[in-house]
């Protein structure tokens, strides 16, 4: 079981549930055992090197994802911005 729970704020969401379903079932499946486990882990950097670093981005199964990272008490991966090839 993950640690933090993933969700998609606006565009995110909107470019996750316009991706292909093969693709978006590889992108779902390494957003729950990358971020969801170790948010600041996996080769993310900051977003803006030495400000706010749970602002990340990540290249995830091969899209680049912007997200924040919430908690505690809540322990949240929120995504703002995917950028895909669509494959």
């Amino acid at each position: 079981m993950s640690r933090y729970r993933i969700q998609y704020a606006g565009v995110a969401e909107k470019v996750r549930n316009e991706m292909p379903v093969a693709f978006r079932a590889r992108f779902d499946a390494a957003m729950a055992s990358t971020p969801a486990n170790d948010p600041y882990g996996h080769g993310s950097k900051p977003a803006v090197p030495g400000q706010e670093p749970t602002r990340r981005h990540a290249t995830i199964a091969g899209a680049i994802v912007r997200y924040y990272i919430g908690g505690p008490p809540c322990l949240v991966v929120t995504a703002v911005k995917i950028v895909h090839g669509g494959s």
